[in-house]
């Protein structure tokens, strides 16, 4: 039996988001069911798994970074890594709120993770989260989060307690939620916000106790939701609506709540980027987005910020992004068009597409000329597995070809494959380890032949693609090469640090001699966006001058995390 946490160290936080996320995967359908308020989308409990996901993301690469070490991460690392990946991966309302209590519990934690720690924590987080709503609803996740604070703020000095207190609290007042919100109580369930809540919380009870809160039996047509001890709690339509397997179905028995209530009911487009900017800024933000739409959050702090707003005019509501600081990662959703419970007739899905990862603006607009749907990698900000799959979805075809460009990424795409099949699609990965492999494969690509055989020669064609990077040491560290020292360049081949050098161009022509030696007939070059085009001129000339029938091709990448890629075939 694993040892229980004294604390809320760095491997409880660990376990804490690892957990959450199991269980947010076990309800998301029931969450995404009982989704009305405030709009009757179907998506929050998808939107919560996300959210966490990129959370659990985060803490998983700090301690991925300790892996050498003797010692495990420093509780203040897990507990802002858990913070800032909730952060940058936050989808919709629900999710945008629970990342800003996570972010609230991270500036508590970081000092120490015992029981006080944790009632503050608590406090803080529910509070923060009611300052980021523009303008707070009784009866939904809020009213939770403070319910939670609440139970937990007496004086019992053990952690136990204080994580049961919690728990119960937020399960009583989420039962209390349809009494509160008048949405809620016509549709019979409660806030679908504060029933992701209670999951996570209940994942922090089993963190700390080793033991995960009971699911009792659920609560039968006809009766309004009620808590069962040690048990979560589903809301039920009242008044005998027929129900399969405890979700809640239309009168039809067909699918999710459909409240006509709330079919066609407020601003069309759901707006959501992430916004380097300072605090000045974003108070200035606030008030024009406000005036522009309802459902307003905004998160973060330190010059990073999490965007949310439902607005009929997306594109005033970017450009307020825009006039703050610098939005990205922006993402806009048609409530008409992509509601899970609008019944269009949507446009017969193409045979076959291809889904590509790719590290900058450059590149992307490169993959979209030749047909691909892109996801963009931002330099330290990897796409969850979510991503992936929205953009399988994008793609709107039965057959899909995913490259993810990235072996750190092979275990996300495996899972959004994974996902997309259950959907319906055919996808086939095909392990791109770097941006050129997948330029290599998307050339070969020809959606007219059988797909098996489409498959293996993309997957050919990467895999006869050697890459390699540059990169600028952070550090003093040991490398394959030598020692390096901070400010050096790296030049890694295939992975592995093969050149260390004092700049950029002789370090680059190291590279492409010791690539070029084993043979090849095209060279590829991707430059960052702060590298001039003097520099892959000088290296077409390298590769004329001294590698007869090589050819050069030469790509912009944009904002990239390294200044120069290359590829060789």
């Amino acid at each position: 039996m694993p040892q229980l946490p004294d604390d809320l160290n760095a491997v409880a936080v660990r376990t804490w988001c690892s957990l959450a996320l199991e269980a947010l995967g076990r309800e998301r359908a029931e969450i995404d069911a009982i989704n009305v308020y405030p709009i009757a989308d179907g998506d929050t409990g998808t939107n919560l798994y996300l959210t966490v996901e990129s959370a659990h993301a985060a803490v998983e690469a700090v301690f991925a970074a300790h892996e050498t070490g003797a010692t495990a991460p420093a509780t203040a690392d897990a507990v802002r890594a858990m913070a800032h990946g909730a952060l940058i991966g936050a989808r919709g309302n629900s999710g945008t709120i629970l990342a800003q209590l996570l972010r609230g519990m991270a500036g508590v934690l970081a000092d120490g993770g015992d029981a006080a720690h944790l009632r503050l924590a608590l406090t803080r987080a529910a509070d923060a989260a009611r300052r980021a709503v523009a303008h707070p609803v009784e009866g939904t996740v809020l009213t939770v989060a403070t319910a939670a604070a609440e139970a937990a703020a007496g004086e019992d000095p053990d952690l136990c307690a204080v994580v049961h207190a919690a728990y119960g609290g937020a399960r009583a007042a989420l039962a209390k939620t349809p009494e509160q919100l008048a949405v809620l109580g016509r549709a019979g369930v409660v806030d679908a916000g504060g029933r992701g809540l209670v999951a996570v919380l209940g994942a922090l009870v089993e963190t700390v106790t080793g033991q995960a809160p009971a699911r009792g039996p659920r609560t039968g047509p006809g009766r309004t939701p009620a808590p069962v001890d040690g048990g979560s709690v589903v809301g039920l339509p009242v008044g005998g609506t027929p129900v399969e397997g405890g979700t809640p179905v239309g009168p039809s028995g067909a699918g999710p709540l459909d409240c006509p209530e709330n079919r066609g009911a407020g601003p069309a487009f759901e707006v959501i980027y992430l916004l380097e900017a300072r605090d000045e800024q974003v108070t200035r933000l606030r008030t024009r987005l406000d005036a522009l739409g309802d459902s307003l959050v905004v998160v973060g702090g330190d010059g990073l910020w999490h965007v949310h707003v439902h607005v009929d005019d997306a594109g005033a509501a970017v450009e307020a992004g825009v006039e703050a600081g610098r939005p990205y990662r922006i993402r806009i959703t048609h409530f008409a068009t992509e509601s899970g419970h609008d019944l269009r007739v949507q446009a017969e899905p193409t045979q076959r597409a291809v889904v590509v990862v790719v590290p900058g603006d450059g590149l992307a607009g490169l993959c979209t000329e030749a047909g691909a749907t892109t996801v963009i990698a931002r330099p330290g900000e990897p796409p969850a597995s979510g991503e992936l799959v929205d953009a399988i979805r994008r793609a709107h075809a039965r057959e899909v070809v995913l490259l993810p460009n990235d072996a750190t990424l092979r275990h996300t795409a495996a899972a959004a494959a994974e996902q997309a099949r259950t959907e319906g699609v055919r996808v086939a990965l095909v392990p791109t380890r770097a941006a050129v492999q997948g330029i290599a494969a998307l050339a070969v690509h020809e959606p007219d032949r059988g797909f098996d055989e489409d498959v293996v020669a993309m997957t050919a064609a990467a895999g006869a693609t050697r890459y390699a990077e540059l990169a600028v040491a952070e550090r003093q560290s040991w490398t394959m090469a030598g020692v390096c020292q901070a400010g050096d360049i790296l030049g890694l081949i295939d992975g592995d640090v093969a050149v260390i050098g004092a700049d950029v161009p002789a370090t680059a022509r190291t590279v492409l001699d010791r690539m070029l030696a084993a043979g090849g007939e095209l060279v590829t070059l991707v430059l960052g966006e702060d590298v001039p085009d003097s520099l892959a001129d000088a290296l077409e000339e390298h590769v004329r001058e001294g590698y007869l029938a090589v050819d050069t091709v030469v790509y912009r990448g944009g904002h990239q995390r390294a200044p120069l890629l290359i590829g060789v075939e």
